[in-house]
């Protein structure tokens, strides 16, 4: 009732990773953890995109797949691909074969280079530049908060931001996931073991400027 599920060892981490492994390590490991790679953060764009309307363990399972198919989500090579490239991922078994969102991958790699054109900064630090104050969060993170907010006022001027600069599939919910995701926020549920450690990530991560 509280958010909390103890695992086999004993530690209390969000119920959301459930007794699944892989989805274990990636919370434990990846998820909250402030990151500020221009790849990272747009392959973690990109996928969080493939994931609306699924369940985020479908895209982890396929995630080495999805990394092999877009050439490790290099920006510059991703934005190369043209058509044929697209019709071909899109054809492959192993990913989620939508070629709305391939095309979207293709075209959001394309949108990266504009951007940091146009703003003259990177892409991490215009993506950082969204990161909602503290007048924004909760004194408490809890189930229900968490619950209650898959949009927030910072994911919703985030996606605003994107769709201007030519993004697709980033809408308010898909920009929260990724935000929630790469350390923007940290919404480890109050007693979850991982909320200390990415809190101290947090306030020791230098932001890109």
């Amino acid at each position: 009732m509280n958010g909390l599920l103890h695992g086999a060892d004993g530690t209390a981490r969000c119920a959301w990773a459930g007794g699944d492994a892989l989805y274990g390590r990636y919370h434990d490991h990846e998820w909250g953890r402030p990151q500020g790679g221009r790849r990272a953060l747009y392959e973690k764009l990109c996928l969080e995109g493939f994931q609306a309307g699924l369940s985020w363990i479908t895209i982890l399972r396929k995630r080495e797949a999805f990394r092999a198919l877009f050439e490790g989500f290099e920006v510059e090579r991703v934005a190369a691909m043209g058509e044929a490239e697209i019709d071909r991922i899109a054809a492959d078994a192993r990913i989620i074969r939508h070629r709305g969102k391939v095309a979207s991958t293709v075209n959001n790699a394309r949108a990266v280079i504009a951007l940091e054109q146009k703003e003259g900064r990177s892409f991490a630090a215009f993506l950082w530049s969204f990161e909602p104050g503290r007048e924004e969060r909760p004194d408490l993170v809890t189930r229900e908060w968490v619950a209650a907010n898959t949009i927030t006022p910072a994911s919703a001027r985030l996606s605003k931001a994107l769709k201007h600069h030519g993004f697709s599939f980033v809408g308010p919910t898909t920009c929260h996931a990724f935000m929630e995701a790469m350390g923007f926020v940290n919404d480890h549920v109050e007693g979850c073991a991982c909320r200390a450690p990415c809190e101290e990530e947090r306030a020791a991560f230098e932001r890109p400027r």
